[in-house]
């Protein structure tokens, strides 16, 4: 898996930069793409899996090895559970395997909402502050919005910019697909919230690897 400061391009950045500014200039919406590697650690996950696959591994070895023996045992699983450690540490792939799905999608939903304070989408003149939070290794896409836009425009809205997003992030077009999600988005936004004459672009068009 790609690291996030690789995952798009210095080209794609750009694209989805002015898409943003072009959405924005239909709107009184401030639109804020992120992307992260991981919305947390899942050290449990580490910690079952590795245990999982050392214990084996030492049964099997004292057992075929060392007559049952604890003193080949015990060796055996300690070492081998660093290695399984290390190993899933850097295989994303096995790792999601031992997480559940709604645990994944929790992370996220945490992630985006710890993220929409700390980047201050929740202090727009007009409360109409919109994130989207891409997180690679979950391989899932969030979308919050301020109360302003809450008020007027139903949660489910989004689901629409989330499905365009994964997608992408599926056939490896996510840079395009981004870009599609931003340019919809002001779309929707306009109707509600058209530009001010005194708007400012209040907040980053495109956040990268914030943790």
């Amino acid at each position: 898996m790609a690291s996030v400061q690789e995952f798009f391009s210095k080209e794609e950045q750009k694209k989805i930069e002015t898409a943003v500014k072009k959405a924005e200039e239909k709107t009184s919406g401030e639109i804020v793409p992120m992307v992260v590697d991981s919305s947390y650690e899942y050290p449990r996950a580490e910690m079952i899996g590795s245990g999982t696959l050392s214990l084996a591994t030492g049964l099997i070895v004292s057992w075929a090895f060392g007559g049952e023996s604890i003193w080949w045992f015990l060796p055996v699983f300690v070492v081998s559970y660093f290695v399984f450690q290390r190993l899933i540490r850097a295989w994303p792939a096995l790792k999601r395997q031992l997480i559940h799905p709604d645990e994944l999608t929790a992370e996220v939903r945490e992630k985006a909402l710890v993220s929409f304070v700390e980047q201050g989408l929740h202090e727009t003149r007009d409360k109409t502050g919109i994130l989207i939070l891409i997180s690679l290794f979950e391989r899932r896409v969030q979308i919050l919005a301020d109360s302003g836009i809450n008020a007027k425009v139903p949660e489910h809205t989004w689901d629409e910019l989330v499905e365009i997003i994964v997608a992408g992030l599926k056939t490896a077009t996510a840079g395009d697909a981004v870009c599609r999600a931003v340019e919809r988005c002001g779309e929707l936004l306009a109707e509600h919230f058209p530009r001010k004459a005194d708007d400012s672009d209040e907040l980053p068009n495109l956040i990268i690897g914030v943790e």
